[in-house]
């Protein structure tokens, strides 16, 4: 979310449920805000980005998005374009629900 843009990543699309902190609202760096990918308040805050819940904290995510829809719509997305780009807040690298997203969508 924080890295500089460049033109080669298509249409970028933020998954977290809030707003980055430090991003005014009127120059978003991205194309799509869409919430119903991102986990849900009550995850996120269980998951606490804590690396040792990854792998329960993904588990959970997928029945969310099961249950919600939010991936059938991300889906939609990635056939209309034919490069996506998942934005997060995370400094975790590893550890967010854009790895768990990429790691459905291929």
């Amino acid at each position: 979310m924080y890295d500089a843009t460049s033109a080669d990543e298509g249409y970028r699309i933020l998954v977290d449920r809030l707003w980055p902190r430090g991003t005014a609202k009127d120059a978003a760096p991205w194309d799509e805000w869409l919430k119903q990918a991102a986990p849900s308040t009550e995850l996120r805050r269980w998951f606490g980005h804590d690396p040792a819940r990854f792998a329960e904290f993904a588990e959970r995510y997928r029945a969310e998005l099961e249950a919600s829809g939010g991936l059938t719509e991300l889906r939609e997305r990635c056939r209309a374009h034919p490069v996506v780009t998942l934005l997060y807040a995370a400094k975790d690298v590893e550890h967010n629900n854009a790895v768990v997203l990429r790691n459905l969508l291929t």
